[in-house]
């Protein structure tokens, strides 16, 4: 009898352990801040390409994320980045952003490197009405003639870096300019936004001759045969990776540098500079990263957690990815969900503190203040270096409101 009376209550305590059992599956399942979720970023990079970059930029993005989630993630959640390579390729890129999407189930897109990757990313998220965040493509058209609700990017554009150069280089008494840039969207825009930005400041320029050499595959000494034909006082260069190192090398070879003043858009850059060693060029006005004589407290504690995390300094790429993160990060709190009309909302004028100083994205376009370093190359102890260098606040280079509304599509 005893035993009789204990069956009923164990019954019911059996089904009251399965009521709440599934209550706390339906409460995880519809709540997007019970504990132990995650929220999956997906990232687009060119890995297999372009490593002197892309490895430090990933090495960035990591150390944020690691200090993000030892800290307790955003929203109780922790961030998990599924990472795929592009290969430089749009089409890949692509595809992999559908994978990501829909077999994966990530909340947003962020990375690339090459512009038309970058413009391939930002047309599938208008289709798909998904977040795209691009971190380092410089073409002008991302936010601006092809810019749309759902791109944002983080590094200054083109134009903006341009700005910067021109500012410095119409002092420059030089008047026969020439040009050369990779034929393609990054390097179209370069040169079209320099000669315009320095032909307003020097109406008395003029510019003899341009060249355009594909993608990683420059016959340096046929193009800087064609400039030196010309008799430039001033070259304007946008080439980057291997290509630089080449026209470097084989400009120096042939002492075409002697006397002309050289405007390099991204050969500042640890990267770029680095591998030429002794080669590098002097005198050259230049944006990069002078990660060795940067002061300011923040960007200390960030240099000696990445010099103890993975025993290298500090590369351009490593403060973009830092950055790029970090910016997730603060989106996501300020937006309390992962929904993407929500997350939309947050990102346009969402304003953090970055490594740099104050970073904006903004409003009318959703491009950020994100500045540069500019100055000069010199030579250290058989390594290229920045000199004269200043920090120039994005916030100082962007186009204003009107202009916008001409470049933009409404």
């Amino acid at each position: 009898m005893k035993n009789a009376k204990i069956f009923p209550s164990a019954i019911l305590v059996i089904l009251l352990l399965l009521i709440l059992g599934a209550l706390i599956f339906w409460i995880s399942a519809k709540s997007d801040v019970f504990p132990g979720n995650t929220i999956k970023i997906g990232e687009i990079q060119t890995y297999s390409k372009l490593t002197s970059f892309t490895f430090p930029y990933r090495n960035g993005w990591q150390l944020a994320l690691e200090e993000i989630n030892s800290a307790g993630g955003v929203l109780g959640k922790k961030l998990k980045v599924i990472s795929r390579d592009d290969a430089g390729e749009p089409g890949t890129a692509v595809t992999i952003a559908e994978e990501l999407i829909l077999k994966d189930k990530v909340v947003l897109l962020m990375g690339s490197f090459l512009s038309n990757v970058g413009l391939a990313l930002s047309d599938f998220a208008k289709r798909n009405k998904v977040l795209y965040f691009a971190t380092e493509p410089l073409s002008d058209a991302l936010v601006w003639r092809k810019g749309n609700r759902y791109t944002f990017r983080l590094r200054p554009s083109n134009s903006m870096q341009n700005a910067m150069l021109a500012e410095e280089a119409a002092k420059n008494e030089a008047k026969r300019w020439a040009t050369i840039a990779p034929n393609y969207a990054y390097g179209k825009d370069a040169v079209a936004s320099f000669k315009k930005l320095l032909k307003a400041k020097r109406p008395d320029i003029e510019f003899v001759a341009e060249q355009w050499p594909a993608l990683f595959n420059i016959n340096a000494g046929a193009e800087i045969q064609a400039l030196t034909g010309a008799n430039p006082e001033a070259i304007y260069n946008a080439l980057f990776a291997s290509d630089l190192a080449k026209f470097v090398r084989e400009g120096k070879l042939r002492n075409a540098f002697k006397n002309v003043f050289v405007v390099s858009l991204l050969t500042g850059e640890p990267e770029y500079l680095d591998p030429l060693r002794e080669e590098a060029p002097q005198g050259w006005l230049v944006t990069g990263y002078p990660w060795y004589d940067i002061s300011s407290p923040q960007h200390k504690k960030f240099l000696q957690a990445y010099q103890k995390r993975f025993n290298d300094y500090p590369r351009n790429g490593s403060l973009v990815g830092y950055n790029a993160m970090y910016a997730v990060y603060h989106m996501l709190k300020k937006a309390g969900s992962a929904d993407t009309e929500k997350m939309i909302q947050a990102m346009e004028g969402l304003t953090f503190d970055s490594i740099v100083g104050p970073i904006t994205f903004r409003k009318i376009d959703h491009q950020s203040s994100m500045g540069a370093f500019v100055g000069y190359t010199a030579l250290k102890e058989g390594k290229g270096i920045m000199v004269r260098w200043n920090y120039a606040d994005g916030k100082d280079y962007l186009p204003d409101d009107a202009q916008v509304m001409k470049l933009r599509p409404q």
